[in-house]
């Protein structure tokens, strides 16, 4: 082999040196001694036998073309001694022809093992990219996550996009939900009014458009610097859940790789976009659902109706701004989902009060009016009998009775009148009976010890009910925010007296909110109390160590923001509406 004749690159390509010299191996004995094969390229020696420092020029030799799909113009030449006899000239043209032939086979051969390797790895790739983007776009059944992770496989991966937009079905047309790139909305949000894009929806096929200057369709509604367009619907089994749209800058830009690669993504797209929209139907389902419930308890004293509604909307706008506080609360954040589940929490915080008796629920003073009426009637027999000025007494007493934190000269007083006892037709009759007494004497409150205990199971009575409910994963703190919304840091709640840390952030939160609403909003025994006063009262409780000072600081600072963002809560609303869809039987 001549070293200084380097094989031509072209002919690398379709053939290896090595095995081009394992043919002419081959042919040479069956040549004339002296004679020397070479391969020719554009009739330019490539590879010779030739030991001679130069290769013979090719209209020096007998040569014979050899076939190949590559297009290059290669021939097997051979160079004969000037005493080889001229009748050898057709043996030595056969021999040509054979090699030739044979070359010729072993490029097909080559090509085609070649054609079947970048088959093998075409399809491996697009597996690859399908498992790759099942893991990536069904990891959520969020709808923003899926069109997140969408976007982000389109920017990151090998399509030659500088810029890319996700468009999804609203009531007021097809409109731009993620994107990435230096786009112009503007731009982005004409292409919909373009009858490319109507066509491409409509057929439930993606395009290439490699010069969008000469697509009429475009109608000029596309921005100068934009060459080069793909457009793919995203479908699902029954409807075209939206469109991606992927532009660039250079002209030519995409091709066929590309537009199957596209397919493959929003195909798994439309499934999982689908899969979102379903989950949302079925959580908007369950909020109607959860909220109708806390409804129907709220609505037991209409002194508490909406209570659930409110508490729930001003917990998560109370945990919007912690999430935004970076000053005390710097490492606190809270996700999409678990503001969810605190707003769940909220609503459903007092779904325990259903096992609660009414007239313990709506108790509005310390005796029911028919218990007073009656002690009224004794009174008066009383002073009948004795000629006592009862009616100051009884006035004084029905005073009382709708007290909720007596003076000690009022306790005095019914300790004085229930030791008082007369008698009718031989009986001894007491002014109070003992129950009446222990209830007139409660020192705060309208409740006795046994029906303050029968509240205070709601909590754990709101976590045995919701039990039954499958909540989601994302959901699993939420019987325990709910069963210690009443816990004080101080140890002095209910039900399980916790203390400290043992007491979940979230239900911090809702312990603050419950009380803000419950305390500024009228109830059966007390008017409602001012704003001001309310947070008054919710810093007296943290300054006691019931409450977290840090939270109940930040809720009296911002109580403006948090009463305006309770406001604008819309977590009971879904993600995207599923107005205008495309039925596949209707677009083909």
């Amino acid at each position: 082999m001549n070293a200084s004749i380097r094989p031509a690159p072209r002919l690398r390509k379709i053939l290896k040196p090595k095995k081009l010299e394992a043919f002419f191996k081959k042919a040479l004995p069956a040549l004339p001694d002296g004679s020397v094969l070479c391969a020719y390229v554009d009739k330019t020696p490539a590879q010779c036998t030739a030991k001679e420092t130069s290769a013979p020029n090719f209209e020096d030799t007998i040569a014979v073309p050899v076939k190949n799909n590559a297009g290059i113009d290669l021939w097997i030449g051979a160079s004969i001694a000037p005493e080889t006899p001229s009748s050898s000239g057709a043996n030595i043209k056969a021999v040509l022809e054979l090699t030739a032939f044979s070359i010729s086979e072993h490029i097909k051969s080559e090509n085609a093992r070649r054609l079947i390797g970048e088959e093998t790895l075409a399809k491996y790739r697009e597996l690859a990219l399908l498992h790759r983007s099942i893991v990536e776009l069904n990891n959520s059944l969020r709808l923003k996550d899926v069109i997140h992770a969408l976007i982000g496989e389109c920017r990151t991966s090998t399509l030659p996009a500088e810029m890319g937009a996700v468009y999804l079905p609203e009531e007021s047309g097809f409109t731009i939900f993620d994107h990435f790139g230096e786009i112009n909305p503007e731009t982005f949000a004409e292409l919909v009014k373009c009858p490319l894009f109507t066509d491409i929806i409509t057929g439930l096929r993606g395009e290439i458009i490699n010069d969008v200057a000469k697509d009429p369709r475009c109608e000029s509604k596309v921005n100068d610097s934009i060459k080069s367009l793909l457009v793919m619907p995203i479908p699902s089994p029954n409807v075209c859940e939206g469109a991606l749209i992927l532009a660039s800058k250079n002209k030519h830009a995409f091709n066929a790789a590309h537009l199957k690669h596209v397919f493959t993504l929003s195909s798994v797209a439309g499934i999982s976009i689908s899969n979102a929209y379903n989950f949302e139907s079925i959580r908007v389902l369950m909020d109607a659902l959860l909220k109708a419930l806390a409804e129907a308890i709220d609505a037991r004293d209409p002194f508490t109706a909406g209570h659930s509604e409110r508490v729930a909307h001003l917990a998560v706008a109370f945990a919007r701004v912690i999430d935004r506080d970076t000053a005390d609360f710097n490492d606190l954040n809270f996700s999409d989902e678990q503001l969810r589940e605190i707003f769940y929490s909220g609503i459903l915080h007092d779904i325990g009060k259903i096992g609660i008796k009414e007239e313990v629920l709506t108790k509005n003073s310390r005796l029911p009016k028919q218990i007073l009426d009656i002690i009224g009637m004794r009174l008066k027999l009383f002073g009948i009998s004795t000629e006592y000025p009862w009616e100051e007494d009884y006035n004084r007493l029905k005073h009382i009775n709708l007290s909720l934190n007596p003076c000690q000269e009022d306790l005095d007083f019914i300790k004085s009148i229930s030791d008082i006892k007369f008698r009718i037709n031989g009986t001894s009759v007491p002014l109070l009976q003992p129950e009446e007494r222990k209830s007139l004497l409660l020192k705060k409150g309208n409740l006795t010890p046994e029906e303050r205990t029968e509240i205070e199971r709601h909590p754990a009575e709101s976590q045995r009910i919701l039990e039954h409910i499958p909540f989601h994963e994302e959901f699993s703190q939420l019987l325990t925010i709910i069963r210690q919304h009443h816990e004080r840091l101080d140890g002095s709640g209910y039900p399980d007296g916790l203390k400290g840390d043992d007491i979940l952030m979230q239900s911090r939160i809702l312990a603050i909110v419950d009380i803000f609403d419950a305390v500024t909003q009228e109830r059966h025994y007390k008017p409602a109390t001012p704003r001001d006063r309310a947070l008054e009262i919710l810093s007296l409780e943290a300054k006691a160590g019931k409450l977290d000072s840090g939270l109940v600081n930040l809720f009296t600072t911002h109580i403006d923001e948090i009463e305006e963002g309770a406001e604008s809560i819309n977590l009971d609303r879904p993600s995207s509406t599923r107005f205008c869809k495309i039925p596949r039987n209707l677009s083909n």
